[in-house]
Formats: structure tokens, sequence, C-alpha cells
């Protein structure tokens, strides 16, 4: 890897970074790209994370929330590179980290740029043969349940499915989010693949649309086996929002979880 100390990396939103490499001071605003980081190996250069990344559990330097960043904590720890994500974290407290430090932006919204901000992350950590193994197997993994599927259903339509992530208002997840790429992973249909980001659709609503299944998360609102008696005559599954949303390291670990609990008892299909 080229270990100048001003070499010029694109992020996921176009813009330029200039780092100086290898990064020895990371500070991380994503809770799936933190657990990336550890399974990549860089545990002693992590220095500061959100109160949110939870995986691993670790003794690292908190920052504050994904949107509520404690901008001078992060000053104190002198990063030499910030990781970000457009969604995840306020626009304004990005740009203003971006006046004193190399900040590296993800925009992850399928797969392939989940593949892609893995590959990246991983070049730009000095553990760029780690990242393509990581990458190669998560391929493999996909490529079989993608397999699987196609022998379980037979060529059967696609079950149509709504995944709720929140509750008054209830909103679920559109076409354009990682979480219905990942239903497409699983042989799945989002019953509103045509609206954008998080719309608004309560369970009233809900009834009068094809959906066969609906999916509440564990994240980021935490529906419990209370929360399903508002959907009257449908099928309704309580899920590890973890698996359909964390776009890192995670995503290799979802595929059995996606196998398991769609597939493995046939359950509807």
């Amino acid at each position: 890897m080229n270990n100048s100390p001003d070499s010029s990396y694109t992020d996921q939103t176009g813009r330029e970074v200039k780092l100086s490499l290898p990064p020895r001071r990371i500070v991380s605003l994503v809770p799936s790209i933190t657990e990336l980081l550890f399974d990549l190996g860089l545990e002693n250069e992590i220095v500061g994370v959100t109160k949110f990344c939870i995986h691993p559990v670790n003794n690292k330097t908190r920052i504050g929330g994904t949107k509520r960043l404690h901008l001078s904590a992060i000053s104190a720890l002198q990063p030499d590179l910030i990781i970000a994500n457009k969604e995840e974290n306020e626009r304004e407290q990005v740009e203003a980290l971006m006046q004193e430090y190399p900040v590296w932006v993800s925009d992850v919204h399928d797969l392939s740029s989940a593949l892609e901000m893995i590959r990246q992350v991983a070049e730009i950590t000095d553990r760029g043969q780690k990242g393509r193994e990581l990458c190669t197997a998560i391929n493999a993994a996909f490529a079989q349940l993608a397999q699987q599927i196609a022998v379980l259903t037979r060529g059967n339509e696609k079950l149509k499915v709504a995944y709720y992530i929140w509750k008054d208002p209830w909103m679920l997840a559109g076409g354009d989010t990682f979480i219905s790429s990942m239903l497409e992973q699983c042989g799945l249909e989002n019953v509103f693949k045509d609206r954008t980001r998080y719309p608004e659709i309560s369970p009233e609503t809900l009834m009068h649309t094809d959906c066969q299944l609906v999916l509440l998360s564990s994240e980021p609102f935490p529906f419990k086996e209370s929360h399903v008696s508002f959907f009257k005559n449908l099928e309704v599954r309580l899920v590890d929002g973890e698996m359909f949303s964390w776009y890192g390291s995670r995503i290799l670990r979802a595929v059995a979880y996606f196998r398991d609990i769609f597939y493995l008892n046939q359950t509807f299909f």
C-alpha cells in the first residue's frame, strides 16, 4: 500500500479525502462500520466510537450518538481518520469535522455499495487483503443463498412483505433503502418498493395492500410481541434489525440468519 503522507482517496459521496497512511487514530461515527473495523483487525487503531457502537463491546472513548456527536470529544482524540455515513450522521456536524480532520463518508444503499464500502474502508486502513477476502466470502454466501432460494421456492411468486422500523408514527423501509435490498436478497418483495426512504404507513393502511408478511424490526424502534396485535389478519414476525440494516461485516453473518428464519422450515413457502 502507498504509505506517502498525502494519499488521496474518493469516498462514496465523490469527495476527495487526503490521508496520511496508514491511519493510527480512527474515530468511527457508524456502528456497523465500527464492527467492520474490529473484524479487519483494527482494534488498536480505533480511538473513538458512538454510544450505539455495541459490537463488539469495548472500552473505546464514546463521542456521543450518531446524530448528536460531541465534537469537542472527537477533537480531544486528535483522529487522523474519521469514518461517517451520509444518512446516519448529521451533515452539519460532519462538515464541521471536515474542516479539521480527514473524513471519509460512506453511502450504502444495497449489497453492491456495501461491498464497495468494505473494500474501500479496508484499503484506506491498510487492510486491503482482509477486505477483499471478506467481500469474497460475502459474495459466496449470498450466491449460495440464492441457489437455495431457487430450489425451495420452485419458481413461485415472491412473498410480499412490509418491514417496519418505527412506531408513532408507523414507518417502514422504502425501496431505495439497504433494508429493502436485503429483503430482495432473501427472495422477498418489498410491498413498498416504489416508495422512497421511510414512508409513514399505518397498520390500517397496510390492510388494503397485498402484503402477506409483516416484519417488525428490533431497531431503531424495539418492536415487541405486544405490537403484533396491531396487524389484524396478517402474518407478523419479529426480526433482528441488525441483520437487515447493518451493512458492514455483519452481512456475512446475516446470510445464515435469513436462511433460518425464512427457509429452514419452509414456513412461508
